[in-house]
Parts: C-alpha cells; structure tokens; sequence
C-alpha cells in the first residue's frame, strides 16, 4: 500500500460515492506527489486527504510556520494557480513549542495498543468512523511504516477529532 493511496477525513466517505472520484484522487494525487512528499517529510499530520468539488482537499497540521511555508512553496511549484487544491495547513502550537523546548505534543491522546487491535478499530473507538484509522496512522509516521503493522504495547498518538 502507497503512503497516499486511500481517502480519508471528515468527508472522504461521500467523496468516494461520487463517480470518478477515485479517478480523480489519483490523477490529482500524482499532480501533488511532490507536495504530498514535503508534507511527509516535514512531518505534516494529514486530517483530510480526499476530492471535494473536484478538487484535492487537504487539512493539515504542520509542525511550524517552516514547515507549513515549505508545503505552500511546493504547491506553487506544482501548479501556479492552484486552482484544484484546496488546502488549510495550520501550525501547531504545541508541537512547535514541543520542538524548540525538545519536549513531546500535547495536542493528542495517546492510546496503547492492545492484542486484537487494529487502526481501524481505534479509529472507531476515538472518532466514531473506521475509515479514520489514516489520521492515526500519519500521525504517527515516526515509529509505523506501515497502517497494518501495529504492535501490541505500542503507543500512539491519536490527534483530536477537529472535524
């Protein structure tokens, strides 16, 4: 499985019941590959990744004003007018205080992972929707590679369901 392959976030679900719209999210997914890249890099948390009004729709967290530059500056770089992405990237404050203070974000739960769990059945536990578990899964890019392969006693963040 691609890092980007599945939509996610308030919205992906009647996202994927228009017709075409996986279609479109590949097509516009390969457009932004390189802005989907910087984010993954500069350890931007994805909460929406999806089409909406035929656009690629992406909500995001950033861990500082830096970073959050770095992924406008490749959209620009990916299409001048950017007329088919709409993106609302905020910065964190808490991670960006985390980072200059070297301490850890207060902005997620943490949850440990029990025998029988999955990301989809967290998902369910802490936003009401299996179909979340990617939120869980980007927010935690620093210890999983890969949203099937959880372990038990591993502990995740679980960022705050901002809708």
């Amino acid at each position: 499985m691609g890092l980007f392959d599945k939509m996610f976030g308030h919205g992906a679900s009647e996202a994927e019941k228009q017709p075409d719209a996986q279609k479109r999210f590949n097509e516009l997914k390969q457009k932004y590959q390189t802005v989907l890249n910087v984010a993954d890099q500069e350890r931007i948390q994805f909460q929406n990744l999806h089409v909406q009004d035929n656009k690629l729709f992406v909500r995001a967290t950033a861990p500082s004003e830096e970073a959050k530059n770095k992924f406008w500056d490749q959209i620009k770089l990916a299409s001048a007018n950017a007329d088919d992405i709409t993106a609302d990237i905020s910065v964190s404050q808490q991670q960006a205080q985390a980072a200059s203070v070297g301490g850890s974000s207060g902005s997620a739960q943490t949850y440990t992972v029990k025998s029988g769990d999955t990301l989809s059945k967290i998902s369910k536990q802490f936003y009401g929707d299996a179909n979340e578990y990617m939120r869980i899964f980007y927010a935690n890019r620093d210890h999983l590679k890969d949203p099937d392969k959880i372990q038990v006693g591993q502990e995740l963040k679980i960022p705050a369901d901002n809708g």
